[in-house]
């Protein structure tokens, strides 16, 4: 009888046991997920990205598969009422001899109206290399993670990032940045 009931008291402690196990390994996988990365998505994902931009139309849309294949990119994320979006739009355009063979990309999250606004006093439609649109559901500005405008995100032949710059910059300072790929 003994015996037996120590045989019990064990198989209880076996159980009792395996239960604190079984409870503990619940616990554990109820941990909270880790942070998301430090490198902010472009980083991560170095290649022009999938977007969806309203047209001055206001029926259709510009997207990544209407950027010419085999050409240098620039993405611009501007503020129409922004004065150093103006200045550097005024400055491509003062160039644009040189950014004829860039597909340009300029992207807003800001009113329509306002878009369409720039886009006329900026005669963009006579630049068939600039696409313009309005960014309605706001992609690109935590994709690049902007902090000011403008934004401008440079991509060689093939897709790949080359570098981004935030603010104004000198046309030289874009065109030196793209001649150093090499295409």
């Amino acid at each position: 009888m003994l015996i037996l009931s120590l045989k019990i008291k064990s198989v209880k402690r076996l159980v009792a046991i395996i239960l604190v196990l079984i409870n503990c390994s619940f616990l554990f996988a109820q941990q909270t997920p880790k942070a998301a990365p430090d490198k902010p998505p472009y980083q991560r994902f170095p290649t022009v990205p999938p977007f969806k931009l309203l047209k001055v139309d206001s029926a259709t849309f510009v997207t990544k598969e209407d950027i010419k294949k085999h050409h240098l990119t620039l993405i611009m994320c501007f503020s129409p009422e922004c004065d150093h979006c103006k200045h550097q739009t005024k400055d491509i355009i003062a160039s644009m001899d040189k950014f004829k063979d860039i597909e340009i990309v300029m992207a807003t999250f800001q009113p329509f109206a306002e878009m369409k606004e720039f886009y006329s006093y900026f005669r963009i439609a006579d630049y068939p290399n600039i696409k313009m649109g309005r960014d309605e559901k706001y992609v690109l500005p935590p994709f690049y993670n902007i902090h000011s405008l403008p934004y401008l995100a440079l991509y060689d032949k093939k897709g790949n990032l080359i570098t981004t710059f935030e603010g104004n910059q000198k046309v030289d300072t874009l065109l030196n940045a793209f001649k150093k790929t090499g295409d």
